[in-house]
């Protein structure tokens, strides 16, 4: 039985298209004990499966979170139990016909038993299943955070309602930047200032230098002078 996959795959198609198949024969899977909500760690689990059917035998499948199907056991109309590699008693499992009911056993609840759990029978190669029965443990509900205590809140005062404190990097920063600010803006005004006035003195002495070039010098350098006559007497 462990090793009958179109078993599994008649399953499969089952829960994907239950509208494959008729349901002349209706199939419930619950736990025995109805006060039962969730499965308790390494208790024992009980389930059982109602058919109107009993005369054509019962599998019990397991499907997990992942959704892989698991077959766990067939269970006879005379109470003859097969389990996987075709054993008649299982470590985890016990399984036995009780009148009406299909009973499976889970021994010690681990968390690699979680999943849906399904009755199913096959008869006149028709396949008829029950609804999923879950067996999952309780989620742990975490605590509801609690409010932060009130603080105390500096800066407040009578003219303003607001509370203005700043990070301590942020006052340094913006101090940071006022200082810069009053720094290098009059020493940006000195350079300027001084960029001016060279500009101007350099304009005011290619003037000048013009003005004085206008004069004509001979080439040696001397200027031209007359010569003066000698006098004469007669």
């Amino acid at each position: 039985m462990a090793g009958s996959p179109a078993l599994l795959l008649l399953l499969g198609l089952g829960l994907c298209c239950p509208g494959v198949w008729g349901q002349r024969h209706k199939m419930t899977a619950r736990f025995r004990d109805s006060s039962i909500t969730h499965p308790r760690l390494r208790q024992q689990l009980e389930l059982e499966c109602l058919t109107t059917k009993d005369d054509s035998g019962v599998f019990w499948v397991r499907q997990d979170k992942g959704g892989t199907l698991h077959f766990i056991v067939f269970i006879s109309s005379l109470s003859r139990t097969t389990f996987e590699q075709n054993e008649k008693t299982s470590t985890r499992f016990e399984a036995r016909k009780d009148g009406g009911f299909y009973r499976l056993v889970v021994k010690s609840f681990t968390p690699q038993d979680e999943g849906n759990y399904f009755c199913l029978m096959n008869s006149n190669q028709v396949l008829y299943f029950s609804p999923g029965r879950p067996a999952f443990f309780p989620v742990p509900t975490t605590a509801a955070p609690t409010a932060p205590a009130p603080t105390t809140q500096h800066g407040i005062t009578k003219m303003d309602s607001c509370p203005k404190t700043l990070a301590p990097e942020t006052e340094e920063i913006e101090q940071n930047f006022f200082c810069n600010i009053f720094i290098w803006v009059p020493l940006a005004g000195a350079c300027l200032l001084l960029l001016i006035a060279l500009v101007i003195t350099i304009v005011l002495c290619q003037q000048t230098r013009r003005r004085r070039c206008r004069c004509k010098r001979p080439a040696n350098g001397k200027p031209k002078v007359k010569p003066s006559t000698p006098n004469r007497h007669v």
